[in-house]
């Protein structure tokens, strides 16, 4: 029996029981649980003050919970210290020793634990062609690009080969492109390597990017864990739909609660919609409109079983590969309508009546 329960635990490389940290009277994070699976990548998300860089310095050590448990790879490690836990961290500054070459920085954390210079080599040379850049070997870091940096301090970090990779805003200081190029190169290490990893940011794009789930915080608690796809497309509250992508939430009560139900809107218009939990009549919340699942017609060309909402243009935005409108609807909400850029694209001029128009599968009720 005991060997069984420690298996369970070996397939699950972090797991949180009631972890908690107070500074004070002030809850910095609420009791939480979580378990992550061997081989995952978790995205911790939220804003500042959210608990997320609070949960992964427990997580690493570098704090201590006022409560709860942390087991790591089947250990409690919750009072160990961080460099017994054996675990590797990616900081946002890099961290690299400015006077050695980069793979002296690389052989460093092999060198204290004592590896044999053959094996350093042969380690070293793997890893700079893994996150390729073996060319750059002999280099000291200033002579190194942001992005380059950046893949030598997760080179250094998986050489000793540790069984999780904490990541702390490791691209903010990037700009935009170079923030994607890295996206990808730290997707294709993970894909490759198998390490279990947590990653922190504020960025929502990144974590919708990279993640196989994503853990949102707010206020020091958990406000929904799940993939990607769920975050975007199935929100829970309605700070999870307002966080996680571009988005519209109109006031709304459901005046119907049938099939289909019925909701109305504050400007007192109509519009149906599927939902996948029940609800009475008379509940109050939030319809919730992504810019991408919208579209602009014109007047008389609203198409059969669609729901509508009038307006007229007041700015479009061009961005390249998409166009985003933005709708100013009876009532006074401004609404964004988000279509992909060609030469078909409709034109609409400033102030043009037109309509907004979405089926009843594309909305979302939140409840208040």
């Amino acid at each position: 029996m005991a060997e069984a329960v420690q298996a369970k635990n070996l397939r699950t490389m972090v797991r949180l029981r009631g972890v908690r940290k107070d500074y004070g009277t002030v809850a910095a994070l609420q009791d939480t649980d979580l378990d992550v699976p061997t081989g995952e990548f978790l995205t911790l998300l939220g804003p500042s003050g959210s608990g997320k860089t609070t949960l992964l310095n427990m997580i690493a050590g570098m704090a201590s919970p006022s409560q709860g448990e942390i087991i790591i790879n089947g250990r409690d490690v919750t009072r160990l210290p961080a460099e017994k836990r054996g675990i590797g961290m990616v900081f946002q500054n890099y961290a690299l020793m400015p006077h050695m070459t980069v793979f002296e920085n690389i052989a460093f954390p092999l060198q204290i634990r004592k590896v044999p210079k053959a094996e350093i080599r042969r380690r070293v040379t793997d890893v700079l062609e893994l996150v390729r850049l073996p060319h750059v070997a002999d280099r000291k870091p200033k002579e190194l690009s942001g992005g380059q940096q950046q893949r030598i301090s997760i080179a250094r970090c998986i050489v000793y080969k540790p069984d999780l990779i904490l990541m702390d805003e490791p691209l903010g200081a990037l700009d935009k492109k170079l923030r994607e190029q890295m996206q990808l190169e730290i997707k294709r290490i993970h894909s490759e390597l198998g390490i279990t990893m947590l990653y922190v940011t504020h960025d929502q794009e990144e974590a919708l990017n990279m993640s196989d789930r994503i853990m949102l915080m707010n206020a020091g608690r958990v406000e929904q864990l799940g993939t990607p796809h769920a975050l975007y497309f199935e929100p829970r509250t309605q700070f999870a739909a307002d966080f996680i992508g571009a988005s519209t939430l109109l006031d709304a009560e459901i005046v119907d609660a049938g099939a289909t139900p019925l909701l109305r809107l504050a400007d007192g218009t109509n519009c149906r919609l599927r939902l996948d939990s029940n609800v009475s009549a008379g509940t109050a919340g939030k319809l919730l409109l992504r810019p991408e699942a919208l579209r602009l017609v014109q007047d008389g060309n609203v198409p059969a079983g669609h729901n509508v909402l009038h307006g007229h243009v007041a700015n479009t935005l061009v961005t390249g590969a998409t166009s985003k409108h933005f709708v100013t609807v009876e009532g006074g909400a401004v609404i964004a309508v988000q279509e992909l850029t060609n030469q078909n694209t409709a034109r609409f001029d400033p102030s043009q009546r037109v309509c907004i128009v979405w089926p009843a599968d594309v909305g979302r009720f939140l409840e208040s």
